[in-house]
């Protein structure tokens, strides 16, 4: 089922509420699922690619191979980032879901606590390999702490800064910037001739609040207490977010209208020029289908305040995305061997090194493929600078409300000055909404 954004911010209270007791077949003692279609699956897979058309071109020819070893037919749908949250809290309400899909990494304990989603126990892993294939960092951000996991590891992400070396060359920029005042100054350089310096993907609520929570880490914000409450609204916090929207509002150095961008926009602005810096994930695969030369951009770990250290040098939030299984599936054994398939060495270095991400698995993130320089950077970023979303059960809404307030903040960025108390209003509509822990 598909619904809005703001039909699902202001249902998503309910939505959880009556997650526990609409969850249709899973089963309180076991694994859950069934295998009344043991020839079918439905897969909802996240837009990794430039576009919706290109997963499919990506992702249907691996789902052949799939249905020639096994039998069973994997009918696809890629859905966008801008809905793939809401369209899987809509389905673990009412239980109609697919057999597998993906998820945001960082959704993992908030989807965890639904019940919808397979617990991945030591038996179960072992019907795919075993736990011990996957990165230890990537099984961290599978669900909550002691508890089991609630999705698998798939792909796996930083972000990074990318610079175009001709537009810097021509700006007279000899590196990409190690702090924010420099950013803001090869920005301001850049933005010129109907060019800006830095593009952002405003629209997209996921996005920003990826950024804003890296930003928060560097001002001393963490939009959660040690008890799960949320503290949306403190001065650091604010301070984290106006400092994004200022890149439009009082900065200038991104276009207006990238706030209303929630499509890979800024990918496409990017690769042909029109800005000169982008904070993206792992981008090398989606910039050379756009027709951008590896050799064209540079990719340097996010800024950082000048002299920060420890947790205000975070780079990164910890990015990926990971595979889950609906516990009341009705083919288990199905998508069982699917997730083994989509985890199989062969088919994580093809599908990471296709999309220009990093595979959590072993084995295969030491194939020479991915010894690029950027994903070598990123891959730096990942195991020294970054820092997990907040572990909590009301992550996703924390996402999607923060993510909003963002997003609103920056659509009325072009018509009038943005201020602190403007930011802190936003933020505290975002926390009253948000329900009781």
């Amino acid at each position: 089922m598909r619904i809005t954004r703001l039909a699902a911010t202001t249902a998503i209270v309910a939505t959880f509420a009556l997650t526990a007791s609409a969850c249709g077949g899973g089963s309180d003692t076991g694994s859950g699922g069934g295998n009344s279609a043991p020839k079918t699956l439905t897969y909802w897979a996240s837009n990794q690619g430039t576009s919706i058309e290109n997963d499919k071109q990506v992702l249907e020819p691996e789902l052949k191979k799939f249905e020639a070893q096994t039998g069973i037919k994997v009918n696809l749908e890629v859905v966008p980032w801008s809905d793939l949250l809401n369209r899987i809290l809509a389905a673990t309400a009412s239980g109609q879901g697919p057999d597998v899909l993906n998820i945001g990494n960082t959704w993992s304990a908030s989807l965890q606590a639904t019940g919808a989603l397979l617990p991945w126990d030591e038996a179960t892993f072992a019907k795919i390999g075993g736990k011990d294939r996957f990165l230890p960092s990537t099984i961290a951000s599978a669900g909550a702490a002691g508890k089991d996991p609630a999705a698998v590891p798939l792909y796996s992400m930083a972000y990074g800064l990318y610079y175009n070396k001709k537009m810097f060359a021509a700006a007279g920029i000899e590196k990409a910037p190690a702090t924010w005042d420099e950013l803001q100054a090869d920005a301001a350089k850049l933005t010129t001739g109907g060019k800006f310096g830095l593009g952002i993907e405003g629209g997209n609520v996921s996005e920003n609040v990826h950024q804003v929570f890296t930003l928060g880490k560097q001002h001393g914000a963490d939009f959660f207490d040690a008890a799960g409450k949320p503290t949306f609204d403190t001065p650091n916090a604010v301070a984290a977010v106006k400092q994004y929207v200022d890149f439009i509002a009082k900065d200038k150095v991104a276009a207006p209208g990238n706030a209303e961008y929630a499509n890979n926009q800024t990918l496409s602005d990017f690769a042909t020029g029109k800005t000169a810096m982008m904070m993206w994930q792992s981008a090398g695969a989606n910039l050379k289908s756009q027709g951008m030369n590896p050799e064209d951009y540079g990719v340097a770990p996010l800024p950082i305040p000048a002299g920060a250290t420890g947790d205000k040098a975070v780079k990164s939030m910890v990015a990926g995305i990971n595979l889950s299984v609906f516990k009341n599936t009705k083919n288990l054994d199905g998508s069982l061997q699917f997730v083994k398939f989509m985890t199989s060495n062969e088919e994580q270095k093809t599908l990471n090194s296709t999309y220009g991400s990093i595979p959590p698995v072993k084995e295969a993130g030491k194939d020479p493929v991915f010894a690029t320089p950027d994903l070598t950077t990123l891959n730096d970023v990942l195991a020294t600078s970054s820092a997990p979303l907040p572990q909590v059960a009301n992550e996703s809404q924390f996402e999607t409300l923060v993510g909003t307030a963002v997003k609103n903040l920056l659509a009325a960025a072009a018509g009038k000055p943005v201020t602190d108390d403007s930011v802190k209003a936003e933020l505290t509509k975002a926390q009253q909404q948000m329900p009781a822990s």
